[in-house]
């Protein structure tokens, strides 16, 4: 997938947690997974929308504002 379970974990642990179960990690691994491709589509769309192939800041910024 896009981000790593490595990654997630050491997320949640620079958040503060001092220990994080293999499970916490399995469901916040898919659901942020689902949430990235979800939001990187949004971007693609706002860039194809404005008939251009490159996503750019302002696509990003906007796609962080609607759902």
């Amino acid at each position: 997938m896009y981000i790593k379970r490595n990654t997630i974990k050491k997320m949640l642990k620079d958040a503060g947690a001092e220990r994080v179960s293999d499970e916490a990690v399995a469901v916040l691994y898919t659901n942020m997974n689902k949430m990235v491709f979800s939001f990187a589509s949004r971007t693609a769309k706002l860039a194809k929308h404005a008939k251009r192939k490159t996503i750019i800041g302002s696509d990003v910024k906007l796609a962080m504002h609607t759902q």
